[in-house]
C-alpha cells in the first residue's frame, strides 16, 4: 500500500475574480441619504488583493444619485464611473461597475478616505464596519495566556508579564498583549498616530525613546470590538522591530 502524504495547506492561488454571496444585510449611507441597502451583497477578492469589497444588484442601490463620471485612471478593471449627488453635495467617481465577466449587473462604491469621497457609514446588520468588509474566512482569536513574555529595543527590557493576551490572526504573526502595569512607560512616548482595523478597532500608538529611537513600535485598543474583548487597554509591540523573548525561547522576527 501506497504511503500518504501530507501537504501543509496554503490559500488556494487564482489570478481570477473570486466572489461569494453575503448572507448579512449590508447598507451605506452618504450625505444623509441610504445609497444601498441589500441583502443580496456579493463578496469580491480582486487577484492579487488579500481584502475583499462588496458589489450591489442595481436593484438595491439608489441609481437616482448616481451620475457618469470620468475614470480617475488608476483602475483598468473598472468599465464605468459615477460620482454620487444630490444637486447638493458630490462625491467624484464614488461609485463604479467592473468591466468583469459575471459581475458587470453589479455596483460597487469606494469607501471614505480611502480615494477622497465615498460612501460614509457602512452597516452588516446594524453594526458599523470600518475600513473594508470583514473577510468570513479571515479568523481573530484573542486569547489570555500564562506565558512569560518579555519584550527589548535596543537591549532595554520595555515590558515584561506572565499575563499577556496572545491574538492569533490569520495570515499574521502571533501577537502579544501585554498588560499596562507591566509596560515600562517611562521610556515610550505616545504619538499622534490612529490606526483602524475592522477586526479589531482603533488603536493608539507610542514610539521608544531611547537610542536608536523606534517609531510607532507599540500599540494598543482602549476600546476593541467585542470579539477581542480581552486585549482592551493592553499594549502590543511590532516582533519585526524588537527582541522578543517568549518562556525563554527568542522568537525570530517575521520575514528574518
Amino acid at each position: 500500500m501506497a504511503r500518504r502524504s501530507a501537504t501543509r495547506r496554503r490559500p488556494p492561488p487564482s489570478d481570477g475574480y473570486l466572489y461569494e454571496p453575503s448572507e448579512r444585510r449590508v447598507r451605506g449611507t452618504w450625505a444623509d441619504h441610504t445609497v444601498v441597502d441589500t441583502i443580496r451583497a456579493l463578496l469580491v477578492w480582486p487577484p492579487g488583493h488579500p481584502v475583499p469589497f462588496y458589489l450591489f444588484p442595481r436593484d438595491d442601490v439608489r441609481t437616482d444619485l448616481l451620475a457618469p463620471a470620468p475614470a480617475p485612471g488608476d483602475r483598468n478593471d473598472v468599465a464605468r464611473w459615477f460620482d454620487l449627488t444630490d444637486d447638493e453635495t458630490r462625491a467624484p467617481a464614488a461609485a463604479f461597475v467592473l468591466d468583469v465577466a459575471g459581475l458587470e449587473e453589479y455596483i460597487g462604491f469606494e469607501w471614505f478616505g480611502r480615494r477622497g469621497a465615498g460612501i460614509e457609514n457602512w452597516y452588516e446588520e446594524d453594526t458599523e464596519i470600518f475600513v473594508h468588509p470583514r473577510d468570513p474566512h479571515h479568523r481573530v482569536d484573542a486569547l489570555p495566556s500564562s506565558r512569560h513574555v518579555q519584550v527589548s529595543i535596543a537591549g532595554t527590557v520595555v515590558a515584561e508579564t506572565r499575563n499577556p493576551v496572545l491574538l492569533f490572526e490569520t495570515h499574521l504573526p502571533v501577537r502579544y498583549y501585554i498588560p499596562p502595569a507591566d509596560v515600562d512607560f517611562s521610556v515610550l512616548e505616545e504619538t499622534e498616530l490612529h490606526t483602524s482595523c475592522p477586526y479589531k478597532g482603533t488603536a493608539r500608538y507610542w514610539s521608544f525613546t531611547g537610542t536608536p529611537r523606534a517609531e510607532n513600535v507599540a500599540w494598543s485598543y482602549p476600546d476593541p470590538l467585542p470579539a477581542v474583548a480581552p486585549i482592551a487597554g493592553h499594549v502590543a509591540f511590532y516582533n519585526e522591530a524588537v527582541d522578543l523573548v517568549v518562556d525563554g525561547v527568542p522568537v525570530a522576527r517575521p520575514g528574518g
